[in-house]
């Protein structure tokens, strides 16, 4: 079963989104396809390693791989009961281990399942196709041996990950060391490529190009040759997809940036005020469980309940890139006009002030207590997660911590503000302190040689394992294009009157910020949108690939013009928040319209973009994306080596 071009590429069809096609081809290309036939309606065990594991659970619940015939699930690893009558389905990576268990699984005359369909995750070397060749009486057992070319993880409808979550420390850190680098690079170049190859689209390849090419006075280093090093990677695999994948386009459908951490060192480590990233940031969930206490049935301590923040909760879709006051002000408004529409709630709530119930109210209640109970579950969940971040914030005193990190960003506040804070706010947490030295170190970088740092570190009574964090920042900072345009005579020229010294420069934009501690936004805002215009500058983001001449078509001839504009990160506007504008609620709850428009939206569509940033990502760069895709009209898919919260930014 092979997936034609308009299923999936950004060109014709019925438009899915990366996230959708990646679940379909899961489900459907690869656990469908072996219902054949006197495969037909059995059920099958699906045994998967470490890594195929998460891909399958990022993509798809249980009970959609249930709903396809499996009836269970098996590591390859551990030891595996005998099920000589049944099929079994082998979802594993091409490695030499997987390889000999599943050869030692069907071998001999007694062998763990009747017949195994065999799909590797990327590419399978031709010394491993020929030791399973060698095993005749294997062969005859195996209904199918394919290459899914599936091997990243679907974090979110518009976003992936390599799951590299030591890339930064391998192919940054201090100690350099080029063995462990390529090793990390061609992995993560292999899981990159695979997502064009679910996709069946051939990406225009940019990268981040390395400092010495740009300045012939700059020593090459290796962590400075990253994006260039996995942009090659990348193209090496997708030529081969060319000639290897069936229906896989021959001329170029989309495009992909490959940059690094240096782009921007803030975004990691600021506040970000949405819903989204405070729920991970200050409340300590593990990915997206929450712990929710609910009331004991019997009367006992409150009990504790996991649930998911993920998409199919309207809720959590509708609200989860909203400014945290604004989320809080849309529940309230929800949670109120849910009680004045609903009749149970309403009896519900009256009952609390101690009014006594009529037979008929308790009769009306249990009518519409199915529906009322799972609504008021779902808004109860997010006005407790709202209250709880809001009193966090309170009692760190955040709002005065974040408005420092925003000043020292645009310039408002410098040395002295930051000197000023340290002293009279004693009661500030460690981590604030810390994030708010690592800010300041990304700006003023000069500041940190010699004793200066080790006084700032004193005032702030950090650790020197805390100062780590800020000194690892000064290691991205030779690749960065921010430090490198304004050193450079021409940015200079023009800095002589200001005397402001910013990180970014606010960005006009049409409506006034509605919520304070919005102004910030990621740089990779301004690199989707000059790319998205054709006007990146080529030697600065060269390509690995001339652009064929209908690539762009006709619609949007500026994108294969060279452009000589100045450097990205040399003009910053101000942009304000559109995430945070105030939207009319149809309903007391009902988020159900988010989720049909969510899918609506996109069949109309151009070219898809790819971003991937080498050394973790951050949730305002993946919120940049959604709501770059609103504008620009094309749908933005954010890669990276990990998803970093700041929390875990700040100990790698």
């Amino acid at each position: 079963m092979s997936m034609s071009d308009s299923d999936t590429s950004s060109q014709g069809g019925d438009y899915k989104n990366f996230k959708q096609i990646s679940r379909d081809r899961l489900l459907h290309e690869m656990l469908r396809s072996t219902k054949t036939g006197d495969s037909k309606s059995t059920w099958k065990v699906l045994i998967m390693d470490k890594v195929t594991i998460k891909i399958m659970s990022y993509s798809c619940k249980m009970a959609e791989i249930t709903e396809e015939g499996v009836s269970l699930v098996e590591d390859i690893y551990r030891r595996r009961q005998p099920l000589p009558t049944m099929d079994a389905i082998y979802f594993i990576q091409p490695t030499k281990e997987n390889v000999i268990i599943l050869l030692s699984d069907m071998s001999g005359r007694a062998p763990l399942y009747k017949k195994a369909f065999v799909f590797f995750s990327s590419p399978i070397s031709k010394e491993l196709v020929n030791y399973i060749k060698k095993d005749t009486t294997v062969l005859t057992r195996i209904g199918a041996l394919r290459e899914m070319n599936l091997e990243y993880f679907a974090i979110d409808s518009q976003g992936f990950i390599t799951d590299n979550e030591r890339a930064l420390e391998e192919l940054f850190g201090d100690e350099e060391s080029s063995r462990k680098g390529d090793a990390c690079l061609n992995v993560m170049a292999t899981r990159v490529a695979t997502v064009f190859a679910s996709l069946r689209e051939l990406p225009f390849v940019r990268y981040r190009a390395a400092k010495s090419s740009l300045d012939a006075n700059t020593m090459t280093t290796f962590r400075d040759l990253v994006p260039t090093k996995l942009a090659a990677g990348v193209w090496n695999c997708l030529v081969k997809y060319k000639s290897t994948i069936p229906n896989f386009p021959q001329t170029e459908t989309c495009e992909l940036l490959i940059v690094d951490r240096s782009i921007d060192q803030i975004a990691p480590v600021i506040h970000e005020w949405t819903y989204d990233a405070m729920c991970h940031d200050l409340l300590g969930m593990d990915g997206n469980k929450y712990v929710q206490e609910v009331p004991s049935k019997t009367g006992g301590p409150p009990e504790k309940k996991e649930v998911l923040l993920e998409d199919h909760d309207p809720i959590w879709l509708e609200l989860r890139h909203a400014h945290i006051a604004d989320a809080s002000e849309r529940l309230h408004e929800k949670m109120t006009n849910f009680l004045s529409k609903n009749k149970a709630a309403q009896i519900h709530h009256n009952s609390r002030d101690g009014g006594e119930l009529s037979t008929r109210d308790l009769q009306k209640m249990v009518q519409a207590l199915p529906q009322y109970s799972e609504q008021i579950d779902k808004l109860s969940l997010h006005v407790e997660i709202a209250g709880k971040i809001n009193k966090i914030i309170r009692d760190l005193g955040l709002k005065d911590v974040g408005q420092l990190e925003q000043d020292l960003v645009f310039g408002d506040a410098g040395t002295k503000e930051l000197i000023n804070f340290l002293r009279t706010k004693q009661d500030a947490t460690r981590e604030s302190k810390l994030r708010l030295l690592m800010i300041y170190a990304a700006i003023y970088s000069d500041k940190f040689e010699g004793d200066k740092g080790l006084k700032l570190m004193q005032l702030a009574q950090l650790t020197p394992e805390d100062m780590n964090a800020v000194n690892n920042m000064r290691l991205l900072e030779g690749s960065s294009d921010a430090k490198k345009t304004s050193s450079s005579p021409f940015s200079l020229k023009f800095d002589v009157h200001k005397k402001k010294h910013a990180a970014r420069k606010d960005r006009s934009g049409e409506e006034e910020t509605t919520w304070q501690l919005s102004r910030f936004y990621p740089m990779i805002e301004e690199l989707i949108e000059k790319l998205s215009k054709g006007e990146l500058a080529k030697n600065e983001y060269p390509c690995m690939n001339d652009p064929s001449p209908t690539f762009h078509g006709t619609s949007n001839p500026a994108s294969i013009r060279s452009s000589q504009a100045p450097p990205v990160h040399s003009m910053r506007q101000r942009r304000t928040p559109t995430w945070a504008r105030p939207r009319n609620s149809d309903d007391g709850y009902s988020s159900d319209s988010i989720l049909r428009h969510a899918s609506s939206d996109f069949k109309k569509m151009g070219q898809r973009i790819f971003v991937f940033i080498i050394g973790g990502a951050t949730r305002s760069e993946l919120r940049v994306c959604h709501k770059l895709t609103t504008r620009l009209k094309r749908e933005i898919v954010l890669g990276s080596s990990s998803l970093d919260d700041p929390p875990q930014f700040i100990t790698i």
